[in-house]
């Protein structure tokens, strides 16, 4: 019997795991060295269900992958004119290997999606799409629900709704759904500190319970016409609205009619903006593959409770030589290790190991999962326009690929480089005459923006002077090199960039040179980007360590993309600083006083009003606060004044 995916006892691999390494052999990748290592664990296996990592020599992570029977599959390595020229590449690396055993087949599937996740090996397929999908959530711990939206682990109380494709089909439904059901969206907060309603009552976008212009009952029937909705019994909810219309109308409340008319209203937008017909579907999930020059790509809908919440697609890594069933496969259990499965699953054709993957992901859902491929009828024509899309997206993705691969080529010829860059970084600084300065850095790849790759370094160090933009560069490339430094000496993780860009003139140029001077890097290509003297995009003037600079003519492509680039890093950038900012302004001395929490500052706010009122209390004052000891009140008005210990 399988354990429930996120039980505590799921897995024991902490009790489970051992390494098995093999004697001798260097670090040259060795095909027959690789395999003598993995016949030397084959000897150790046992005939049970398991998970398998193939190791290199630093022990970094080649190849995750799983087993019904541990001895048999990883026998069919040490055949090496067997194996294709992928992972006779792979086993020439491998010099040690991790087993997990695990009780089933099914729950060694989804231990190896959850290390495939965690190590990114580069011989297993990836979801290269690992941004989390957002959720209506509608809250269960209070007496007149919120409604919001929500991204990330399902740790509140209350019902979710998704995954929605996008953070824009997200807040196009939260807003129909507002308007349509009056659900209050602010926080509890908010809520328990309001004495009138708020703008969005006004608007008509929430019914107000905050100031008891709703009854807990009533609010009660919009929530169950909100979940009535949202679990695909739209046809109910329009219906019921459609006679309280009719009754206010014959009553000649016309203002209660035209409020239901606009929610009906509402309601058919939703409805009216499907791109996608699939009524009486329920809950599904669509998927379709296409697959061209070698490069794949995913199309997926989401329909839940008949109503298409948006469709994304999606790019896999590592996918040559791979068949395009094991592809599908290893691409579902990846992406369901972090969405709850709908109870159907469209696909354009059969997964490897279709059964294993539908009880694998039944045992994720606590239910029944069953995957289909359609042959006629409504099914069908979703899983053919899903198929459309991902030819489409996919022919979309290689014309970029190919303009990437010639603004790659000409990036080199033009800085002189030994090859198209596969990593180019460009830094900016960001700061408000020197307050809450910060760094940032972006990267870009063959393939567009690498985002988990971004950084901000705060800038911290006692030797730089507020608002001095060379000393702040010195600093974040003392921070980002020192560490590259230390992290990968040999340049050999692909974290060292091939190009770095610098959004300023020659004084930040002169900066990073000679702090990549002092660390002793002389063979890193870096290049400043300034703009004009009027600031204008196309008069961009670059600015060479040799002392060298030149221009492009306005329209040139290289120009264009450098200035993405350089756009790119300046958002990062000021985006940050608004961060800090913010958090800036919302600190208080109250945070700096020692005993001081959450609860009892709110309390001291709430009695005092303000935290300069606080600073300037008496002790006898501080002392008749709610929640305020003696003790708690002494060490406040200490803090504050500490000539009076």
């Amino acid at each position: 019997m399988m354990h429930r995916p996120h039980a505590p006892d799921r897995f024991h691999e902490d009790k489970a795991t051992y390494v098995v390494r093999g004697e001798g052999g260097g670090d040259q990748p060795d095909l027959e060295r690789g395999a003598a290592i993995i016949r030397g664990v084959v000897r150790t296996l046992p005939v049970r269900p398991g998970v398998y990592r193939m190791l290199d020599a630093r022990g970094e992570v080649l190849y995750v992958g799983k087993a019904r029977a541990l001895k048999s599959r990883v026998t069919n390595y040490t055949q090496i004119a067997r194996l294709p020229s992928r992972l006779q590449r792979m086993v020439a690396q491998t010099r040690s290997m991790e087993i997990v055993t695990t009780g089933s087949e099914a729950e060694a599937l989804l231990l190896e999606a959850q290390l495939i996740k965690r190590y990114r090996p580069p011989y297993n397929v990836l979801l290269r799409d690992d941004k989390s999908f957002p959720f209506i959530l509608l809250r269960a711990d209070h007496e007149f629900p919120r409604i919001q939206k929500h991204r990330g682990a399902r740790k509140a109380k209350g019902r979710y709704y998704g995954p929605f494709a996008s953070a824009g089909s997200v807040n196009r439904t939260l807003n129909a759904l507002q308007k349509t059901f009056l659900l209050r969206s602010c926080t509890d907060s908010f809520f328990a500190n309001r004495s009138r309603p708020c703008l969005l009552y006004q608007i008509r976008r929430c019914s107000a319970p905050c100031v008891g212009r709703i009854s807990s009952a009533d609010y009660a029937d919009l929530i169950a016409d909100a979940q009535d909705f949202l679990g695909g019994k739209s046809t109910a909810v329009q219906k019921r609205l459609g006679a309280a219309m009719d009754r206010a109308a014959e009553a000649m409340d016309y203002e209660l009619a035209a409020v239901y008319r606009d929610r009906l209203k509402s309601l058919t937008f939703i409805q009216g903006s499907q791109a996608v017909n699939a009524d009486g579907l329920g809950d599904v999930d669509v998927f379709a593959l296409a697959a061209k020059g070698g490069s794949l790509c995913i199309s997926a809908f989401f329909i839940r409770g008949g109503q298409n919440w948006g469709h994304r697609s999606f790019v896999p890594a590592h996918v040559g030589g791979v068949p395009e069933a094991e592809v599908l496969a290893s691409f579902l259990v990846q992406f369901y290790e972090a969405v709850p499965p709908p109870p159907l699953i469209l696909v354009d054709r059969n997964p490897d190991e279709a059964a294993l993957l539908a009880e694998a992901l039944g045992s994720i859902a606590d239910r029944k999962v069953d995957i289909s491929v359609p042959q006629r009828g409504q099914r069908r024509r979703l899983i053919e326009q899903a198929s459309r899309n991902a030819a489409e997206e996919l022919d979309r993705r290689l014309a970029e690929t190919t303009t990437q691969a010639r603004l790659g080529r000409e990036l080199a010829d033009l800085f002189d480089l030994p090859a198209p860059p596969e990593r180019i970084e460009v830094y900016d600084n960001s700061h408000i005459q020197g307050t809450n300065a910060l760094g940032a850095m972006v990267v870009a790849g063959p393939n567009g923006w690498i985002k988990g790759a971004y950084r901000k370094f705060n800038i911290k160090s006692d030797s730089t002077t507020p608002g001095d933009d060379f000393a702040m560069m010195r600093e974040v490339f003392a921070r980002r090199f020192s560490r590259a430094m230390e992290e990968d000496p040999d340049r050999d993780k692909g974290e060292w960039p091939d190009l770095v860009l610098i959004d300023g003139g020659k004084g930040q140029v002169s900066a990073a040179g000679a702090m990549l001077a002092e660390l002793g890097i002389d063979d890193l290509p870096y290049i400043g980007v300034a703009k004009g003297p009027d600031r204008n995009a196309g008069r961009e003037t670059f600015y060479l360590p040799d002392g060298r600079e030149f221009t492009l003519p306005p329209n040139h492509a290289v120009l264009f993309y450098i200035q993405r680039l350089r756009d790119e890093a300046h958002r990062f950038a000021i985006g940050a600083h608004r961060q800090k900012r913010a958090k800036a302004m919302a600190s208080s001395p109250l945070d700096e006083v020692p005993g001081i929490g959450p609860a009892r500052k709110k309390a001291l706010l709430m009695h005092f009003g303000t935290a300069r009122a606080v600073r300037n209390a008496s002790l006898e004052d501080l002392q008749r606060a709610p929640g305020v000891s003696a003790t708690v009140a002494q060490q406040i008005y200490d803090h504050f004044h500490p000539e009076a210990r």
